[in-house]
């Protein structure tokens, strides 16, 4: 007698069923067939029942279209670069009101900002009522946003700039604003179709029960992706960008691409050194800048340079950082009373063209960590060297992470895209000057405490004749008869 497969299956109150091959083991049971009356009663509710499911779904499927699986990301079109723009937080919290909003869009253009690339005004939470109408829609704050959200987005648009508007995964936003949680088709509507927005921020609060959501934070928000997906089927629509803001949770850089353009990975940013310093490196943003490309971007945070709390050098060296490793740059400050210092960083069209490279999507990403060994993860020194390909020759960003200047020296082909025997020529992305020709090593004297040095190195032919040693970089350098040489001496020769 053949053995039956069994396995075991939750109960509703915690404990398990054995389940076997055999009815009984579910604890079934035969019965005798029932009389054909009773059958009929049986069959008379069931068809019933059937009846009113197949009206009720109608009434729904015309009363708001439904919600379908469209998997999807900005491939369609949208945010291919890192998005440029300026978002309320980290300026004003909640005290924001339309008068503001347009205040600083104004400035974007008159300060030329506009024009440096910053096209996204994003408004963040706080900018609606506390209760959604009798019809269920968020309503803008009757006081802060008078004129609606519609006469708002035109002006912005008139600016020729786009809108962002903020939104959450949960019941309700972080202050307890109205979240789209069993609203993402009705809200991504309204945000885009009513509204006219173009950028949807989409937070991680209020998260419903278990019981409720059975969702993950991958399917939680695969709800809003699929809701803007469909609503940008509409003539002429395409999708609002989408900007995960769920914090470095479950690790967006595996999965955030499927639905969006880009996806926050830490907690949120403070005015400090530590927070940069933090930033950089915490939640393994030193590990996973491969997850930066065309169309999907790991975000740092908005900036906090013109901010008062940051050295002139931290902010540069903050700038320099979120630009190279290609995160969305939004700035963060009031555009009212902002420095000219932080202005002309803000303003830095060489860093910028790294950020907007339409060639090379990638991130800067280190190749020496300098302080600590490589690969260790530290909160207060992250990674010092980095490098990266571009359009127009190879990025290197230098990070003095130390509370003192220092000089910092490296080799050129400790980067994996500088070639051995060729001298380059160097650009200073900071004072914009030519700055001679490398070869085979770079120092950076006096690097401000907190300071940054971006270069960009372009191939500028072979390297003089007979240099020694004749590997820069010892490790197996071969002559051609089989002699192995490490720092320029003859060490063994091996037969061939």
């Amino acid at each position: 007698m053949s053995e039956k497969a069994s396995y075991d299956i939750p109960t509703p109150h915690g404990g398990y069923h054995s389940r076997g091959g055999e009815s009984e083991s579910l604890g079934l049971t035969h019965t005798p067939r029932r009389a054909s009356a009773l059958n009929t009663i049986v069959a008379s509710v069931a068809l019933l029942f059937i009846l009113v499911s197949q009206v009720w779904s109608t009434y729904w499927r015309f009363k708001l279209p439904p919600l379908e699986h469209v998997p999807s990301n900005g491939s369609e079109g949208v945010a291919r670069l890192p998005f440029m723009g300026f978002n309320t937080w980290n300026a004003y919290h909640c005290d924001i009101n339309e008068s503001i909003i347009v205040e600083n869009a104004r400035l974007m253009e008159t300060l030329g900002l506009l024009g440096a690339g910053y096209n996204y005004m994003n408004i963040d939470d706080c900018y609606s009522e506390k209760k959604r109408s009798p019809e269920g829609d968020i309503v803008a704050h009757k006081t802060r946003f008078p004129s609606g959200m519609k006469a708002l987005t035109n002006e912005i648009h008139q600016l020729g700039m786009k809108a962002g508007i903020y939104g959450d995964s949960g019941w309700f936003t972080c202050q307890l604003y109205p979240g789209s949680f069993q609203n993402e088709l009705r809200d991504a509507r309204l945000f885009q179709l009513e509204w006219g927005f173009d950028l949807l921020k989409f937070d991680n609060c209020a998260v419903p029960f278990d019981h409720i959501i059975r969702e993950g934070i991958v399917g939680k928000y695969q709800r809003m992706a699929d809701a803007i997906s469909q609503v940008s089927k509409e003539p002429g629509k395409l999708p609002m960008v989408f900007s995960l803001c769920q914090w470095g949770r479950e690790q967006p850089w595996l999965w955030g691409k499927r639905f969006s353009q880009s996806w926050r990975t830490t907690g949120d940013i403070e005015p400090t050194w530590r927070s940069i310093a933090s930033i950089i490196n915490q939640f393994r943003n030193s590990f996973i800048t491969w997850a930066s490309d065309f169309y999907g971007h790991n975000d740092m945070d908005i900036l906090e340079v013109g901010n008062g709390a940051l050295t002139y050098e931290e902010e540069k060296a903050h700038f320099t950082a979120w630009a190279l490793m290609k995160s969305p740059l939004l700035i963060g400050a009031d555009l009212a009373s902002v420095s000219k210092e932080a202005l002309e960083i803000l303003k830095n069209e060489d860093v910028i063209a790294i950020n907007q490279d339409p060639v090379v999507g990638t991130a800067i990403s280190p190749f020496r960590w300098g302080i600590n060994p490589d690969w260790v993860s530290n909160e207060t020194h992250p990674a010092q060297y980095w490098s990266d390909e571009s359009a127009n020759g190879t990025v290197f960003m230098l990070l003095n992470t130390l509370d003192e200047p220092a000089d910092m020296f490296f080799n050129l082909t400790e980067s994996p895209w500088i070639r051995a025997g060729r001298k380059y020529s160097v650009r200073d992305l900071w004072s914009h000057s030519e700055n001679g020709t490398a070869i085979r090593n770079f120092t950076a004297q006096g690097v401000p405490a907190h300071g940054v040095i971006a270069l960009l190195l372009r191939d500028a032919g072979d390297e003089p004749e007979a240099l020694e040693p004749p590997c820069v970089r010892p490790e197996w350098c071969m002559d051609q008869n089989g002699t192995l040489i490490e720092s320029g001496v003859s060490n063994s020769h091996l037969d061939l």
